[in-house]
Order: structure tokens, then sequence, then C-alpha cells
């Protein structure tokens, strides 16, 4: 049956009035719902919730892990609220978004938490070439939590999981190949050895049980060689630059000398064309008169010379008439033109077509 708390502060209330003499003393009134055990049971409950907090909100990028007495839940929680009992249960929230490690020279021991956050820097990787010479790698991995076997993981390598996996993998991945070239072999196989230390994380992490990372990038940023090595590098680099200019110098040489060459040719050529183009001119005219005088021969018949004869004789009666004292030399046989010459002055003569 439930209590009237009501009767209870009036019946208290009168009691007090007898004992002090009639000095009265009203208590406040609580309200009727008040007066219901399961309000009270609810606000106890609001309470607990309030300061137990058993719940869990995960962003996205994150995963929980929910630990049930000790034992990690296999399956993790994903992004939104979840629920869980505080006393028995309790949710670790984990980053499964990217993590990048540099390893930089200026770096000290250990490694250091970047300002922006899931950057860590470590130091340099020191390692030795094929020869033993100590070289000094830098370089940039990008990595992450596989977020399906993120609770495995944590059960396995503990919180502090980058420290066991990525660290100690990049370095003796570093190592193994560095030490398979000799250190002026480096700069120039630059390419090829950032790809072998990709693929060989690649491998190594893939053998992993759980397959806890997951590998997103690998950029090798610099390779600090012995300064023995770079005068060495730098020696070959000045002879190998002298070579290919006295190989240079040659093969101009050569081209102009095969410029000159093909110059020349081009001139000897083109008198040829020239002097073959005359050649073949006074060979066509050549032909071209003979052809004629073969026609103008083949044209001269007994009638066209007595013709000829004819007309040239009138001429020289006309010449008679007006100098008297011309001479006339005919040639013989009646070829056409004959000759005649003014006698009052001889050093004139006339053709007579």
């Amino acid at each position: 049956m439930a209590t009237n708390y009501n009767d209870y502060f009036k019946k208290n209330n009168d009691n007090n009035s007898n004992n002090s003499g009639g000095n009265n003393f009203t208590p406040p009134e609580l309200p009727n719902f008040l007066n219901k055990p399961i309000v009270w049971i609810i606000g106890i409950l609001i309470i607990l919730a309030i300061f137990a907090k058993p719940f869990v909100v995960i962003n996205q990028g994150e995963v929980g892990i929910l630990s049930t007495t000790g034992k990690f839940d296999p399956k993790p929680l994903g992004a939104g609220m979840h629920f869980y009992i505080p006393i028995l249960q309790k949710v670790y929230v984990v980053d499964t978004k990217m993590h990048i490690i540099n390893y930089k020279q200026m770096a000290e021991a250990g490694s250091m938490e970047d300002t922006r956050g899931g950057i860590k820097l470590y130091p340099a990787i020191g390692v030795l070439d094929a020869r033993g010479l100590p070289v000094t790698i830098e370089l940039t991995v990008g990595y992450r939590l596989n977020p399906k076997t993120a609770s495995q993981t944590i059960a396995t390598y503990g919180f502090n999981w980058e420290d066991k996996i990525i660290n100690p993998l990049v370095r003796d991945v570093v190592r193994n190949i560095i030490g398979r070239f000799p250190a002026e072999e480096l700069p120039v196989k630059r390419n090829q050895i950032a790809t072998l230390i990709n693929s060989t994380m690649q491998e190594k992490l893939a053998k992993l049980q759980y397959n806890p990372v997951i590998l997103e990038s690998v950029q090798l940023r610099q390779i600090i060689l012995p300064n023995k090595i770079k005068d060495q590098i730098l020696a070959v680099q000045v002879a190998k630059q002298q070579a290919q200019r006295v190989q240079y110098e040659v093969l101009r040489a050569k081209q102009e000398a095969q410029k000159r060459a093909e110059l020349a040719k081009g001139v000897a050529e083109a008198k040829k064309i020239q002097a073959q183009g005359q050649a073949d001119a006074i060979t066509i005219q050549a032909n071209a008169e003979a052809k004629a005088n073969k026609l103008i021969s083949e044209s001269l018949t007994p009638k066209l010379l007595k013709l000829k004869q004819i007309e040239v004789q009138g001429k020289f009666n006309e010449a008679l008439k007006t100098n008297k004292d011309a001479k006339i030399f005919l040639t013989p046989g009646g070829v056409v033109p004959n000759l005649w010459i003014d006698a009052k002055d001889k050093q004139k003569a006339s053709n007579l077509k």
C-alpha cells in the first residue's frame, strides 16, 4: 500500500505542535505524482544515466571496440550512438583515419606527435649500402587501421599498435632494400627503390594475422649519402658531362663536314645539270639547223635555182644602169649569189641576195 507523504508530514506536525506548546510548523506539500514509487525509480535511473553515461557516440572515421568484462567483441561498432552496461562493459573509440609517419633527420630520438594530429615524427632511418657505407633515408608513410579487424588488432597489439607494426616494419624493409645497392646507384635508381619499398611493405602487411593495417602510400623523400660518395658522384657526373660535350662537338663537326659535302655535291650536281642543259640546247639547235638545211637543200630544185639566177641577173642589170663601171664576178656553176664590186671604190663590196 502506498504511503501518503502529506498525511505523514501532517501527523508529525501535530505531534510537534503538542510538544512545543502550540508552535505550528506547516511543511510544503509535495505534488501528487511524487507519491508514486515509479516516479522515484525513474528519477533515480535518470540520475544514474547522467553520471554513469551508459552510451557512446562514435563519429565517422572512428570505430568502437566493446569490452565486456575485459573481453573485446570481434565486431566493431560503427558511427552513431551505442548503449552499453557501465559497470560490466566499456567502449574504446579508436581512430581509423589515415595516419602519417615522417622520418626526418632533424627529429629527436623517439617519436613526437605533430600539432595537427595523426602525424608522427621519427628520426631518419640510418642504413648501410651494399658495401657497408652509411646512408640516411628520409621518407613519409601513410597508413590507417583496418576498421573491420580493429578489435583483433587492439587485442593482439594493444593501443600502441603503430609502434609495434608500422615503425619496425618500415625500418626493416628500408634496411633490406637499400642494402642491395651501392650508394652511388641510389640516386639514379630512386624510383625503383621507392617502388620496391612500397610493394615489399604491402606484401609483409598482407601476411600479418587479421590484416591489421591498410598501407596508403610510401614516399621516398630524400637519400642522404656520405660526403665521400657525393664527391665521387660529382666527379663522375663532371666526367660524363665532359664526355658528352666532346661527343657533341665531334657530332657537330661531322654534321658540318657532311653539310659542306652535301652543299658541294649539290653545286656540282647543279653545274652538271646546267652543262647538260646547255649541251642539250646546242644539240637541239644543231639538229634543228641540220634539219632546216636539209629541208632547204631538198627544196633547191634546178628550176628554183634558175629562177634565183634570173632574179640575181635582174639585180645586176639594175646595178649596171646606175653604175656602169661596176665589175661583176660570176662564180662557176651559177652559184647564187654572185658578187659585184664598184670599180670607183674598190673598198666597197656588197652581197647580192
